[in-house]
């Protein structure tokens, strides 16, 4: 897996941001295995790669989904992509100071698939986070939901907590209005640990969106509270669980 550490210039935010993107690479055992008639080398992917948007939970950054699981190594099994960003705890929204809801949306897509062999079709598009990830990864799904194919919520908060925020980004105010205007779900995959003090609201956010006719699956772990060794669990099975058509699913695999 290739890990690139990127540090730009936001339009939106008017100032510096750091991501990191993970694209998959030649690993070790087909670097040692290739013929040597293939030569020259290529880096080239005949395909763009699929893409999950990776969000962190408050306190984290965009390096912390790859210091505390093996999703890097997940990701380069599966020929998939991932982007992590620093949120910097401002829940993926527009705040009145930073409008990370428009960095998510807009911008932060068109960057990475402009510098990246990343592929930019919906089909081929993912959304995913934990914590505070996973209220951004609602509020982004239920405002776009054809911006994605599937997306998932590990221990998810659920709620918005400022004033500003429950006007526009009240998970259940969009959840309502999301059901009036007829709009499809994409599919969802929700998590959370027994032992964790956001397990009853996830519990019910998920009972909520199936009545408004989402697919859910649904899993949950005894003795697992609001932790990384959790979202470590969950993240590899979300990624398996991908409900994916790019060129890359049918291959299997790949040994690292």
């Amino acid at each position: 897996m290739a890990k690139f550490t990127c540090n730009f210039i936001s339009y939106t935010l008017r100032r510096t941001v750091d991501i990191t993107v993970v694209v998959p690479s030649p690993t070790i055992p087909e670097s040692i295995m290739r013929p040597k008639a293939q030569d020259p080398c290529t880096h080239t992917p005949k395909d763009l790669y699929p893409v999950v948007y990776l969000l962190h939970g408050g306190g984290n950054n965009h390096a912390t989904w790859t210091g505390y699981t093996k999703v890097e190594m997940y990701a380069e099994e599966r020929n998939i992509a991932i982007v992590n960003i620093s949120g910097e705890n401002k829940r993926y929204i527009d705040n009145g100071v930073d409008d990370f809801f428009t960095f998510i949306s807009q911008e932060l897509p068109d960057f990475v698939t402009g510098m990246f062999p990343i592929s930019k079709r919906p089909e081929d598009t993912y959304i995913a986070g934990l914590s505070m990830g996973g209220y951004g990864t609602l509020v982004h799904v239920l405002t776009h939901p054809d911006d994605f194919a599937a997306f998932g919520a590990f221990s998810a908060s659920t709620v918005a907590r400022t004033e500003d925020a429950k006007i526009r980004f009240e998970p259940r105010k969009l959840l309502e209005k999301f059901a009036d205007e007829g709009k499809k779900f994409p599919k969802a995959y929700m998590a959370c640990g027994k032992d964790d003090f956001l397990y009853e609201d996830n519990k019910e956010f998920r009972d909520l969106i199936i009545g408004k006719g989402a697919d859910v699956t649904w899993d949950e772990i005894a003795g697992y509270g609001h932790e990384w060794r959790f979202w470590d669990i969950e993240v590899e099975r979300f990624l398996d669980w991908l409900p994916r058509t790019d060129s890359y699913a049918a291959k299997g695999k790949r040994k690292i």
